[in-house]
């Protein structure tokens, strides 16, 4: 049965897909002769073209930021919660371009896609991307599109990172950085996760060194598995007790009584799966196992990895922006511990010595790291009002 659309959705979305025939020489110094983009646009570009607004999506997401697809989609897209009329990134005043950034697996240039050059997939013979190749590739489509500057760069986490390369690599060409949940580059132990998953991916016996497509199957347990990892590094501890909560005292002090939280009602005193949140947990990595390619999640964690914008400044980061000509907003959440605030104060610091007009917004929230894709009311407020600032400074608006 066909669902009635949201009043404040932008609808229903057409995915576009563009070729671009220019060669792109990525940071590896490898080359990729030519690519295809996908990617969606919400509202309408001005006359001037002043008011576009590019959102950079984070791990695993895509170019379906917002919207529908279909009336018989359940879930919008990942970020349906700020993009649309009326809300934070609002589509009434803003033309907002979301691309699948090269590497990925939602239709643009990546490992699951065909290699023209073999007629086979890419799989594992993809070049390593990293986020300065993802913001060169933006650069390009932004160029297809008209654009010459950009009322303002947004991600969350990884799609933050590519906020800050925007404000680096090219300065001339937006106006405003919104930089959410993000750090100046990965810790140690975020460093270690992402290597847990890549192992987890690659000794999967279905892996078949990257070729699974070619053998029609795909590590399955393997990516459930990383993404098991991943999902629980998203969420605060106060996220976890407050859906799954309760400890083995409170179920022998409650006479037995689990709730929820306890699957069967009852202790099965084997290995099993007993608890709520792992019924969860095997949940949440399955679906995601099923709908997102495996060598693209080893191409997202590098170029995680490996993103680093002091490296090229002797590896203080203030240098790297002192060229930088837009106003910077990062908003960071006090229960992410993956990237926690004192990350997003360290590229505060840094900005302020450069010399940058920079605001910054920390928000008390229990979800975690996942608070940047939440409705908090403080947090989503906060963006939209500082977003309709933008536009009437940008655009001109009464």
């Amino acid at each position: 049965m066909a669902m009635e659309l949201p009043e404040d959705s932008v609808g229903i979305i057409e995915p576009q897909k563009i070729y671009i025939e220019e060669p792109l020489t990525l940071r590896s110094g490898k080359i990729l002769p030519a690519y295809d983009i996908v990617y969606e646009t919400y509202g309408n570009l001005n006359a001037d073209k002043s008011n576009g607004l590019l959102v950079c999506h984070a791990l695993s997401g895509d170019h379906h930021a917002a919207g529908y697809h279909s009336r018989e989609e359940k879930k919008p897209g990942w970020w349906d919660t700020c993009i649309g009329p009326g809300k934070a990134i609002d589509t009434n005043l803003y033309f907002v371009v979301c691309m699948n950034n090269l590497g990925g697996c939602g239709g643009t240039t990546g490992p699951a896609t065909i290699n023209p050059e073999t007629g086979n997939y890419w799989g594992p013979d993809f070049p390593v991307v990293t986020v300065r190749d993802w913001v060169n590739s933006q650069s390009v489509l932004m160029d297809k599109l008209g654009i010459t500057k950009w009322a303002a760069v947004v991600g969350g986490s990884l799609g933050g990172m590519q906020v800050l390369r925007w404000a680096i690599s090219y300065p001339e060409k937006l106006a405003h950085a919104i930089c959410i949940a993000a750090a100046p580059k990965l810790s140690a132990q975020n460093i270690a996760f992402n290597e847990v998953a890549r192992q987890s991916i690659t000794t999967d016996p279905n892996f078949h060194d990257g070729y699974y497509l070619e053998h029609n199957t795909y590590p399955k347990q393997g990516l459930t598995l990383a993404r098991m990892v991943g999902h629980i590094t998203y969420l605060s501890d106060n996220a976890m007790r407050a859906k799954f909560g309760k400890t083995v005292a409170d179920f022998e002090n409650e006479g037995g009584n689990f709730g929820r939280d306890l699957r069967s009602g009852k202790l099965s005193f084997g290995f099993n799966v007993d608890f709520q949140v792992e019924s969860y947990l095997h949940y949440q990595g399955e679906r995601f196992s099923a709908n997102f390619d495996a060598n693209t999640y080893l191409l997202m964690t590098k170029a995680l990895d490996y993103f680093d914008p002091s490296i090229d400044y002797g590896g203080d980061l203030s240098k790297a922006f002192v060229n930088s000509k837009c106003k910077f907003l990062l908003i960071s959440f006090t229960t992410d511990w993956r990237f926690p605030p004192e990350r997003s104060r360290e590229i505060v610091n840094d900005l302020l010595k450069a010399g940058r007009k920079v605001t910054y917004l920390e928000i008390n929230a229990d979800q975690g790291h996942d608070a940047f894709l939440m409705p908090i009311p403080r947090y989503i407020s906060s963006f939209k009002a500082y977003l309709r600032k933008v536009y009437q400074e940008i655009c001109d608006a009464p």
